[in-house]
């Protein structure tokens, strides 16, 4: 039975009477099925009840998408309120709203776009041969951790700007730090301080250690005399000043450190895993990438990374939330409601893309994706600032992949890997296993590849 809501002239749409805690365990277990059903039932505008997050409104129609994309940041937020605030910091771009969030935003956005976000093209071509050449040949594996390792370094080099020691510590600390916060983000109960052994007591000393490294790394920028040259993010932050010529303070640059960390690294990571476990299961399609990687084409190596995040978009929603009453969909919503557009919805609808359960990166071929229905990095003026940087990564990750190795097909006896909630991104529950065998160009020159015993190295 449906729920309609009402409060004065402001209005619900209808949603499940569920339980909360019955929404919640839907919700976190079965994400996109959940919503499909309501969606069936209750249609393109549903209301959800949620631990947390209370009255959530979900949108699956693209004009009401593009509404609520396109809302003034005066009646509709998205930093406010987020669970990401309290792992990432009060000054960091996923938590900041209106007038400040756009200053932020042209700040960061440069070297994200044109040829200074091409310049980092040879560096992760360089840090993917790296990591590729120890995979085992012939054994099954997950890839998950190797691309895990390669987004990580490619942000420390490119984004931090590390070097020597502090890239090592970085490395040693940042994927526990990136694990644990991942876990925390979506249970605010746990944001307490119970300790050294409590879960938020461990995460709050490892930040504690990150910060100190940045600070570190932000001194010696600003020491540079050569920092004006310098290609890293960061030596754009420690150049940069507010409109009173006062430069940004060191949490509000380890803040944005951070935020770059979080949407770069593990999101593109479990992108770059599901591409793997995709394509193995897409053999016409696996043969048509490498011949045009051989013919030095990128056409169809670009549609299929639109489509492995079509298929298997790793954030399944962005939200809004509403400060003044907002009309969507012939309901006034009350401030306090939560919108979320969810990619989970409108990427596997019919309507918008026909067969949406068959894997076809044709879709994309020669034609952008439409900006309200495909939605994998959200959009209007709180887009991922890095959504070119990762399209350029995976396009460089998955081109050296295929030029070294062979993916071997999955065989019948592999079934498709299932969504794993990591606590920000969903990833592949075997991480993206793969089986490889190199390719006969780079046997001679490259001798023998890694035995089953090198897999341990891998993993």
């Amino acid at each position: 039975m449906a729920r309609a809501v009402t409060a004065g002239e402001t209005s619900l749409p209808p949603g499940p009477r569920l339980p909360k805690a019955v929404q919640d365990a839907a919700a976190l277990a079965r994400l996109q099925p959940f919503l499909r059903r309501c969606q069936r039932r209750y249609g393109d505008l549903f209301t959800l009840r949620l631990h947390g997050f209370g009255d959530v409104v979900a949108v699956g129609e693209p004009a009401l998408v593009k509404r609520t994309f396109l809302a003034s940041p005066t009646t509709l937020h998205s930093g406010e309120g987020s669970p990401l605030g309290p792992i990432l910091g009060a000054n960091s771009l996923l938590v900041i709203d209106r007038d400040v969030h756009m200053r932020q935003r042209k700040l960061l956005l440069p070297p994200f776009h044109g040829e200074r976000m091409r310049a980092y093209e040879p560096l992760i071509e360089r840090i993917t041969r790296e990591e590729i050449a120890r995979w085992p040949e012939g054994d099954a594996f997950p890839v998950a951790p190797t691309t895990m390792r390669i987004t990580l370094r490619a942000i420390l080099q490119a984004v931090f700007g590390a070097r020597g020691e502090v890239l090592r510590e970085l490395e040693r600390l940042l994927p526990r730090f990136t694990t644990l916060g991942s876990a925390l983000t979506p249970v605010p109960q746990l944001h307490r301080d119970l300790g050294r052994w409590s879960p938020w007591g461990r995460f709050k000393r490892m930040r504690a250690e990150v910060d100190a490294l940045c600070d570190r790394l932000i001194d010696e920028a600003r020491r540079d005399p050569a920092l004006a040259e310098r290609p890293d993010v960061l030596a754009l932050l420690a150049q940069a000043t507010d409109e009173d010529g006062a430069p940004m303070t060191n949490a509000e640059i380890r803040d944005q450190l951070m935020t770059m960390l979080a949407a770069g690294h593990e999101t593109t990571a479990a992108q770059l895993a599901w591409a793997v476990e995709r394509l193995r299961r897409q053999p016409e399609a696996l043969t048509r990438l490498v011949a045009e990687v051989d013919a030095g084409g990128r056409a169809w190596r670009d549609a299929t990374i639109r489509e492995v995040q079509r298929t298997r978009p790793v954030i399944m929603f962005t939200s809004r939330l509403v400060k003044e009453p907002f009309e969507l969909g012939g309901h006034l919503l009350p401030q306090g409601t939560r919108i979320v557009l969810p990619a989970a919805l409108t990427h596997y609808d019919a309507r918008f893309f026909p067969e949406p359960a068959r894997f076809d990166p044709q879709r994309f071929l020669d034609r952008k994706p439409d900006t309200y229905t495909w939605i994998p990095f959200g959009g209007g003026v709180r887009r991922c600032i890095g959504a070119s940087f990762a399209h350029m990564e995976m396009d460089v990750v998955l081109r050296t992949i295929l030029q070294t190795w062979e993916l071997l097909p999955a065989g019948p006896g592999e079934p498709p890997e299932r969504l794993r909630f990591r606590g920000v991104a969903y990833a592949p529950s075997r991480g993206g296993e793969a089986r490889v065998r190199r390719r006969r160009r780079d046997r001679a020159a490259d001798g023998a590849a890694p035995t089953k015993r090198a897999a341990a190295a891998v993993g």
